[in-house]
């Protein structure tokens, strides 16, 4: 058996190896050769077989040798909602840099997703994002409807919007949400002043509740030209639900922001890549399919064997995120959808599976606290 010091000397090395690989793969932003992909996944399958305890034992029970896995699509996914009861980590999480949280009430059980070293998050970030938000320009004026990190230090989300708006937010970008309370007046004031281009960005609840607002007090306010909106979770609430195409219809309405320029994008606290459904300023293809950064694959999986169905047929999605380099590639997750030609469609939720998101958090915490601030 090798010392401890030189074991943990190699897997330095061999992560070292991995995320210079996963890096530049994350640059390329288009997909990689079949066999690059199955090359990465493959070793950074080994390092987590043997790193990652609970990934370990849950193979292992399955009665799955590990040294048979010749191909990503052979590599068991691990469910996220194991993520709520174990330390998935490949290390300890003493030396995690962050640990984000997934969102919930304090009554629910909450998935926790270590991470040990932010530049591939910050990789994965800023390339997906930068393809479909900002093909056109470098910098744009960010008003962000989700609570600041400072706020919200173990939210994944929150981590995303500051990433984003310290690289490409130009001046005047800033937060709505302070103390729970989503600021509309002062929003609603800065959209009529704005002369320059305006990305909105927030969770698909906190816009429902904005425009609600915008309706009730205010008056069509047309955005510069340029301007452009990306909502992120589901538009089934606790409150109400509407249709996915509400927020665009308003947007386009009250703001003058085109259909094309408004992008849903897809996230959970357990991966660390994300998808989005669109690309700002292009033709809208319907239905709108979400698009996977050349780091990520997704398989659609029969809920009853976790054997593909026929493309086409709606099954449980299960996402290899290269990216999550510290934890486990292969997610299987409690979400229904379908594949379709370049991406996949989002269903909804697994029978029994609990609404999740972020969008039904904020809109817990801004009904709880009187989301209407006027100051």
């Amino acid at each position: 058996m090798q010392p401890a010091y030189l074991t943990a000397e190699r897997n330095l090395l061999y992560l070292s190896s991995m995320k210079g690989a996963i890096l530049q793969l994350i640059g390329t932003q288009a997909l990689p050769p079949g066999n690059l992909f199955k090359h990465l996944a493959l070793r950074l399958f080994k390092y987590q077989f043997e790193q990652n305890r609970p990934y370990r034992e849950l193979i292992l029970s399955q009665n799955i040798n590990a040294d048979t896995i010749q191909d990503w699509d052979e590599i068991p996914p691990f469910p996220a909602m194991a993520f709520k009861f174990s330390v998935v980590a490949c290390r300890p999480l003493s030396l995690a840099e962050r640990v984000f949280v997934s969102s919930g009430t304090t009554q629910e059980e909450r998935s926790r997703h270590a991470f040990f070293d932010l530049d591939i998050a910050k990789a994965a970030i800023l390339t997906h994002f930068k393809k479909h938000l900002l093909p056109d320009r470098e910098r744009i004026r960010f008003a962000i409807l989700t609570p600041s990190p400072q706020e919200a230090p173990q939210s994944s989300l929150s981590h995303m919007m500051e990433v984003v708006r310290t690289t490409y937010g130009s001046d005047g970008s800033g937060y709505y949400i302070e103390g729970g309370r989503l600021q509309s007046e002062q929003l609603a004031a800065d959209l009529l002043e704005a002369s320059t281009p305006i990305c909105l960005l927030g969770t698909s609840f906190s816009f429902v509740h904005f425009i609600d607002f915008f309706e009730q007090k205010g008056r069509p306010c047309p955005l510069p030209k340029g301007s452009r909106l990306m909502d992120t979770g589901g538009l089934k609430g606790k409150s109400r639900t509407v249709p996915p195409e509400w927020i665009y219809q308003k947007a386009e309405s009250l703001w003058e922001i085109p259909r094309n320029y408004c992008v849903n994008e897809y996230g959970m606290t357990e991966m660390t890549s994300q998808f989005y459904d669109g690309i700002i300023g292009t033709d809208i293809k319907f239905p709108r399919a979400y698009m996977a950064p050349p780091q990520v694959k997704t398989r659609v999986l029969s809920p009853e064997t976790l054997e593909p169905v026929a493309k086409g047929e709606i099954g449980i999605l299960a996402h290899y995120d290269l990216a999550n380099i510290d934890s486990v590639a292969a997610i299987l997750t409690e979400d229904l959808g379908r594949e379709v030609t370049g991406g996949f469609l989002l269903i909804g939720r697994a029978a029994h599976a609990p609404d999740k998101g972020c969008s039904i958090a904020i809109e817990e915490l801004l009904e709880r606290d009187n989301i209407f601030s006027t100051r």
